[in-house]
This record gives C-alpha cells, structure tokens and sequence, in this order.
C-alpha cells in the first residue's frame, strides 16, 4: 500500500464501514485493565427445553438485565401461529429495555443446487422481514444443507454470499456468516474468514462462537487477525475437557467458566482488535432445561459478567 494512510488505520477504517478486515495480530496482554462495557444478549436456544413461548422469554430476558435478545426463527414462526401479532412482540421487546441484536435462522443459501438455492434465498428474506418487524437488524447465516456430502468451493461460497448480503441490503437485516465447528464446511475460522473477504461485500462480517471454535479445531489465536469491527456479535459458552473434541456435541456447551475454555484469553483478544459488539449466550444443555427457566436466564449472565470481569481485573 503507497497510501500515506498506515495500514492499522485503514484496517480500521474499513471495519468501521461495515465490512470485514483482517487486523495486525495484537497480544492478548495489550488489551485494557478495564472492564470493557460490552452488551450482554440471551440467545433463547439455551432456554429451548422448557417450551414457554417467546413473549414470555422476553419478560424473564428483561427482568433479568440483558441488553439484547438472540430469538429463533421458529419461535417467531410460533408467535405469529398462536395468533400473536409481530407489532406487539417487538413493543414486548422494547417495553423489555431489550434490542433484538441477532436472530438465528436456516436457510440453504449456500448450497451447490441452485433450485435449492434460490429457494434458500428466498427463505433467507422471509426470515429477514420478520427480523426486521420485531425490530432486528442482523440474522446468523451458518452453512445449513452444506454440512455434510463433501467440501464446497469456497470463492462459490463466497459469491453466494454476496447474493445473501444483497438479500440483506432489501430487507435491513445483515446477515452474520456463522463458524460451525461440527460441519464440514465453515467448520473453521479461516474458511469463514476466507468467504467473507472473498464475497467482496462492504457488509460482510462474521459470527464467531466459543463451542464451534474449538469443536471445528480453529485455535482462538485466530482471532487476533480479524479486526473487532468485523464480529458484531460473539457466541459465549463454555465446553468440558471430556468428552474429547472429535465427540462432543452442542448438548455438552456449560456455562462460561464452567469449562475449560480460554475465556480470559479470547475475551482479551477479541478487545485488542477493536472488538466492542455483543456477547450472547448460546447453549444447548438439557441439563439446563429442566431447571426453572428465570434460574437458567439469571445465572446465564451473571456467569458471562464474572467471565469478563476476570479477564479484565
């Protein structure tokens, strides 16, 4: 680059336009002393099990202190086939002092069967415009129907998603390009990151999680090449030391620091790049759906706070 402007500068400026950028590599110890004020968001998979509508996640999400919430597309579904209004869902929402920060879909949008593809796309903006009407402006785009039966090209991938991101320009709602440890494809941070650039898109960005990092073999050291204002959003959690990474499931995902996780280390990377977006908790424990839902929410973040507090102090 002959430009007089240095290249942190220009990484950074090119996050801030939305799109994604790779970062000089920081150590994790150069991050601030300080607590950083990140907003914490409740991804209501980790409360699936107990079957209560998404109104009342809402109430329980509110009441709790979360800033943002992470619903299901399904459960929007749900509310709307209960007779229940998207008008009045997102003033639930907002009355809750929540912002729908991210929303979490399935839409084969990336596969190599262009019938299911553009029907995957067309599933993708339906999703989006109910996003949208309770208030949302980011949706998680993982590889669903290109987990298995072989490895995608990835600059074919790449294009696809600039077609996603297009999608997303209509309907205001961006959608975040999802890490899925246990896939065969996007299973890794590189590849992520790889599609992302590639898709050549000022609004590509990515959705990183604790469990997929570490399930799909990435080290978290990765994390120090991505800018922070590429990574609007960060799944937390937490995983045991066994089962071993080639079994464990999304059923094993624990608390944050109930784990073995380096959570003070990704947590200190993720602030040396920039990175002040939001945390949500995304768990699929059964374990936790047989508790009283409120206890799950409440102790969801006060583990997720405790987790950044010690990272930080």
């Amino acid at each position: 680059m002959t430009s007089s402007l240095s290249r942190r500068g220009f990484l950074t400026a090119a996050a801030a336009s939305g799109g994604l950028a790779l970062t000089s590599a920081t150590p994790a110890s150069a991050a601030p002393a300080a607590a950083p004020k990140f907003r914490y968001c409740f991804n209501t998979s980790t409360i699936r099990g107990q079957k209560q509508p998404l109104a009342e996640q809402v109430e329980l999400i509110g009441k709790a202190g979360y800033d943002g919430i992470e619903p299901w597309i399904s459960q929007i579904d749900d509310h709307v086939k209960a007779g229940g209004l998207l008008s009045d869902l997102r003033k639930r929402i907002e009355d809750a002092g929540l912002k729908v920060e991210s929303a979490i879909g399935f839409a084969n949008w990336i596969v190599d069967d262009d019938e299911k593809r553009m029907q995957g796309l067309e599933n993708a903006k339906r999703d989006m415009d109910l996003v949208a009407q309770i208030g949302g402006t980011r949706i998680a785009a993982p590889p669903a129907g290109a987990t298995r039966d072989g490895k995608l090209d990835l600059f074919k991938a790449a294009e696809r998603y600039h077609a996603l991101l297009e999608v997303g320009r209509q309907t205001g709602v961006t959608p975040q390009l999802e890490v899925w440890g246990f896939s065969e494809n996007l299973s890794r941070l590189g590849e992520t990151a790889l599609v992302a650039i590639e898709s050549k898109h000022p609004d590509a960005c990515i959705l990183p999680d604790v469990y997929h990092l570490y399930k799909g073999g990435s080290d978290f050291t990765g994390l120090e090449l991505i800018d922070g204002g590429a990574i609007p959003c960060f799944h937390m959690n937490d995983y045991p030391a066994d089962p071993p990474r080639e079994t464990i499931a999304d059923r094993d995902r624990v608390y944050p620091g109930d784990g073995v996780a380096p959570l003070t280390e990704i947590l200190q990377t993720l602030v040396s790049t920039g990175f002040n977006g939001v945390l949500s908790l995304e768990l699929f424990n059964p374990g936790y759906w047989e508790q009283n839902p409120a206890v799950v929410v409440e102790t969801g973040l006060a583990k997720m706070k405790a987790a950044v507090a010690k990272a930080f102090s």
